[in-house]
C-alpha cells in the first residue's frame, strides 16, 4: 500500500517497531499498490488482484516531506523500470537515491544498470544468487548457484559460486545485498575483497543473461496455467523491456 496518506503513518510504525528516530533509506517498493486494508494481498472472487488508484508520483510527495522532517535521510524505489525511474528523477523535487531491483548473471540488468548510471542512482541488487530457497521455486526452473559455468569460474579462484555472483555485481558498481539466515554462508559472503574477476570471467557470467526473473509474482489461472500477477496494470515494471 502506499497511497500518499498512508506513507507517513507507515514510516511511523517501521520507526516504532526499530526504536529508531529516523531511517537511512526508504524505498516503494513497486510502482503499482495493491488496496488498503486489513488484507495484505486483497483479491476478487476470481483471483486477481484489487488495486489501488494510486500514482507512484503521489507518493513519492509524501517521501520527500518525510526526509524535509528528517524522518528520513535518503529515498529511493524499488523494481522500477528505467522509464519510471526517469520520471521520478524529472518530477520530483528529491532525486531517488537507489533502484533496487533483482540483479544476477540471469537478468543481468545491464541496460537498466546503465540508465542508473547516468542519473547517478545506486543500483542495487536484490536476490543475487538467484533466491534458490524462495517457496514458489519450481523443480524445472532454473538453479543458478549449480550452473556448472559459474562453478568453473569458481574453482579458479577457489570461491564459491555465491562469492563469485556477489563479486561480479561489486565489479560492476552494483550494490548487492545477499540473503542468508547461515551464520557460516554470511561470514562467506564478506569474503569476496581478496580477489577479483577478470575481464574476461566477467564478460562470461554477463553473457549467461536468459533473462529470467526468480521473483516474478505469478497468478495460477483455473486451468491450472500461471501468467504475471500484475501484468494488465498500466504501473507494471516489466512490461518495459528495462
Amino acid at each position: 500500500f502506499h497511497a500518499p496518506q498512508h506513507v507517513r503513518p507507515a514510516l511511523q510504525k517501521t520507526l516504532s517497531d526499530l526504536q529508531l528516530d529516523y531511517l537511512d533509506l526508504y524505498l516503494i517498493h513497486w510502482p503499482h499498490g495493491f488496496e488498503r486494508g486489513e488484507v495484505l494481498f486483497p483479491r476478487n472472487e476470481d483471483g486477481t488482484v484489487r488495486y489501488a488508484d494510486t500514482h507512484y508520483m503521489e507518493s513519492w510527495g509524501e517521501m520527500e516531506k518525510a526526509v524535509n522532517d528528517g524522518l528520513v535521510r535518503h529515498i529511493g524505489l524499488s523494481n522500477f523500470n528505467s522509464r519510471q525511474m526517469n520520471e521520478v528523477y524529472e518530477k520530483g523535487t528529491i532525486k531517488p537515491a537507489v533502484n533496487q531491483c533483482e540483479c544476477h548473471p540471469y537478468l543481468n540488468q545491464e541496460q537498466l544498470l546503465a540508465a542508473a548510471r547516468k542519473l547517478n542512482i545506486v543500483f542495487t541488487a536484490y536476490s543475487p544468487l538467484g533466491s534458490g530457497d524462495r517457496p514458489w521455486a519450481k523443480p524445472e526452473d532454473p538453479k543458478l548457484l549449480d550452473d556448472a559455468n559459474l562453478k568453473a569460474i569458481a574453482d579458479k579462484y577457489s570461491k564459491t559460486s555465491a562469492q563469485v555472483l556477489i563479486r561480479f555485481q561489486l565489479e560492476r558498481g552494483v550494490a548487492v545485498i545477499p540473503k542468508s539466515v547461515n551464520a557460516d554462508r554470511i561470514r562467506a559472503n564478506f569474503n569476496v575483497f581478496d580477489f577479483e574477476l577478470s575481464e574476461e570471467d566477467m564478460v562470461q557470467l554477463a553473457s549467461f543473461n536468459r533473462p529470467w526473473r526468480a521473483c516474478e509474482p505469478k497468478l495460477k489461472l483455473a486451468d491450472g496455467s500461471e501468467i504475471p500477477r500484475d501484468a494488465a496494470h498500466p504501473l507494471y515494471p516489466f512490461n518495459d523491456a528495462y
